[in-house]
């Protein structure tokens, strides 16, 4: 049997990939909980510095696999599912500790599209098409979907995005800022890669911070959030990358960072 989930561990950060290609790589239960354990793992490993986050074959994550809901008896608890597996998995992206990069190689649609977005940076093919597939079964947006949208490319279009499910190309999406970067399809894994081992060089615990500060942001007014910069600039302030950084930049050489915490 073909595993649902492929990991592979590379010198300070790791690859995993959603493996389902001959679904688009769509959710079912054992790819929720294949995809949940590496996460977990990723964390737990301090030599793990970054994640790489794509999908095998000529798509990214089509969403949820519809197969699975045709086979149960009577209306199904979608609700129950987002509690069991989606939200989950979006908190424990938003909350890793370490930068989460989305490759996304082809079609990301439905929960697909919106638990890229959750990822800290995301790169994807030229090809690439981002769709918010719900209405077209009755569905409203979920994996943060209504979350992320308005706050990426404002209300205007999300809203009509959300409405007419229209696929949006991988370009228009960098251009309106829903993503970082478009890359011809060739190149996709090589920058992608070269990206993850990049940031796993990085000052980890500075980072982790930083992403905690852009977490918190959407929620709070600027004097909360300034309090907050201050409380974590303390702690990034203790941390032996921070002395690092300033010893390389005072003798003028490249700064080797450890992640190692305070």
């Amino acid at each position: 049997m073909t595993e649902t989930l492929l990991v592979d561990r590379r010198p300070g950060w790791t690859i995993i990939t959603l493996n389902r290609p001959d679904r688009l790589n769509s959710f079912n239960e054992d790819l929720h909980r294949a995809l949940a354990a590496a996460l977990d793992e990723a964390a737990a490993d301090e030599t793990c510095r970054a994640v790489l986050l794509t999908g095998a074959g000529r798509g990214f994550c089509a969403g949820q696999d519809l197969s699975d809901r045709v086979k149960s008896d009577g209306p199904p608890d979608l609700g129950h599912t987002l509690e069991t597996f989606y939200n989950p998995l979006v908190r424990r992206i938003r909350a890793l500790r370490k930068p989460v990069i989305c490759a996304v190689n082809g079609v990301a649609a439905g929960a697909g599209a919106n638990i890229a977005l959750a990822c800290d940076i995301v790169l994807a093919a030229r090809s690439a098409r981002f769709i918010q597939a719900f209405s077209k079964i009755g569905l409203v947006p979920d994996s943060g979907g209504t979350f992320f949208l308005p706050r990426l490319i404002g209300d205007a279009r999300a809203r009509a995005l959300v409405m007419l499910a229209e696929p949006l190309s991988a370009e228009q999406a960098a251009a309106w800022g829903l993503i970082w970067k478009v890359v011809d399809d060739e190149a996709l894994m090589a920058e992608a890669e070269a990206l993850a081992a990049h940031l796993a060089t990085q000052p980890t615990q500075g980072l982790a911070l930083a992403k905690e500060a852009l977490n918190a942001s959407a929620a709070n007014d600027l004097d909360t959030q300034l309090d907050l910069e201050r409380d974590l600039q303390r702690r990034a302030g203790r941390t032996p990358d921070y002395a690092e950084g300033v010893r390389a930049f005072m003798e003028k050489r490249p700064a080797a960072f450890t992640g190692k915490p305070e």
